[in-house]
């Protein structure tokens, strides 16, 4: 069927790629389509581009341009700073501290690695993998992460802001914690984060960063990881070094539209946030107000100003989507990640949510093209589905 309206309140699924940033990746994608390691001309116009590039980059993440390595997604790079990180370490130890909120593309990769034979250990198992468990509000229980540092500490990979509820980690604070109680590496996934936060990896005090371009209304297929100078890595993709961390030919299209992105959303990051958290709070107020046994989901003040992660009590997630999307509305039941999967959330899950509070949840992750008006039309009609959805629902959950 053909709908009247697209409202879209799913942006931490992807974003809209900026008309801005289409025309400065257009060049790239037509008339300068020269490979940036040719040594002629049009060779060399792409090569500049790339510079230019992480010049933009480098000076909104304060560090140096060569420190920065861009990738084909932030799954890459993620799975560069945990497996790039450990297998150039190994011989200092055997473990690594991460959440268990963090993204997959961590996740996976510590999975990889638990199976894989350490050197250092005597019973030739894998690395040992820490997963350090979240409070009720979605925060990292920072006592566990410091009584869980060791000289065997390789490395600890903490997300800034979870892709379901956008609660922010006190990242800094827990650099402070690494440093004084090891010599183990801190990697962040800041891809959720960075469209809202500051990204100054001086302030953060991480070693590693991971960001991703679609995101950030930028184009999908190029992410990035900042390294820190003097991190010992090693690549995971080999071929022919066209950047020292990473091999193959560079999207240069992808890398000019990734910095591009990154820098309307470093200038405009004020405003934005002011604006997307009124129309979110407008959200959360209007659906409180209209709409019995709603639960928040994830801390209720340190979260992303876009993010409105919440469980409605009685009904299906899945069923409510199906109905929101009838009438143009676009949300998730979860990271769009897991949305194949029938399992509960992990991360609601981590949050000691039970069964049936997750499957009701809703998240709802505004950007800065969404409008009041649009608010408007969802408090009109959300309302209206729930009501019909709870007449034919056997369930009757108590609020705890």
């Amino acid at each position: 069927m053909r709908m009247k309206k697209q409202l879209y309140f799913d942006h931490a699924a992807t974003t809209p790629l900026d008309p801005k940033v289409l025309s400065v990746m257009l060049p790239y994608l037509k008339n300068e389509f020269g490979n940036p390691s040719s040594l002629y001309s049009l060779g060399r116009k792409s090569s500049q581009a790339i510079a230019q590039a992480s010049d933009t980059i480098s000076r909104i993440l304060n560090c140096q341009p060569d420190e920065f390595v861009y990738t084909g997604s932030a799954t890459e790079a993620d799975n560069l700073a945990i497996l790039g990180t450990i297998r150039a370490n190994k011989v200092k130890g055997g473990k690594i501290i991460t959440s268990q909120i963090e993204h997959k593309a961590v996740l996976a990769a510590c999975d990889v690695l638990e199976k894989e034979a350490c050197p250092t250990a005597s019973c030739g198992r894998g690395f040992e993998i820490v997963r350090l468990p979240v409070l009720k509000n979605g925060l990292v229980d920072l006592e566990v992460l410091k009584k869980s540092l060791d000289e065997k500490t390789i490395l600890v990979s903490v997300v800034m802001a979870d892709s379901e509820t956008g609660t922010v980690q006190p990242i800094s604070e827990i650099s402070k914690i690494i440093k004084e109680n090891s010599t183990a590496y801190f990697h962040t996934d800041a891809s959720q984060a960075a469209k809202h936060l500051d990204l100054d990896v001086e302030k953060l005090g991480v070693d590693m960063m991971t960001i991703s371009s679609h995101k950030i209304y930028g184009p999908k297929g190029v992410g990035g990881l900042y390294v820190k100078r003097g991190t010992k890595i090693s690549p995971i993709i080999h071929g022919g070094g066209q950047q020292k961390l990473r091999s193959g030919t560079e999207n240069v299209a992808g890398i000019v539209g990734f910095a591009k992105a990154l820098e309307l959303i470093a200038k405009n990051r004020k405003s934005n946030n002011k604006k997307i958290k009124k129309l979110r709070d407008a959200l959360e107020k209007g659906i409180w107000k209209s709409i019995p046994k709603v639960v928040l989901n994830g801390h209720p003040t340190l979260r992303l100003p876009n993010f409105l992660n919440i469980s409605i009590l009685d009904i299906e997630g899945e069923a409510m989507l199906l109905y929101l999307d009838r009438l143009g509305i676009m949300v998730s039941t979860g990271s769009a990640c897991n949305s194949q999967s029938l399992e509960p959330s992990y991360i609601l899950t981590a949050l000691g949510n039970s069964y049936e509070y997750i499957h009701g949840s809703l998240r709802f992750t505004l950007g800065k093209e969404n409008t009041e008006a649009q608010v408007k039309y969802v408090l009109k009609h959300l309302p209206e589905v729930v009501k019909k959805l709870r007449e034919i629902s056997p369930l009757n959950i108590a609020l705890k």
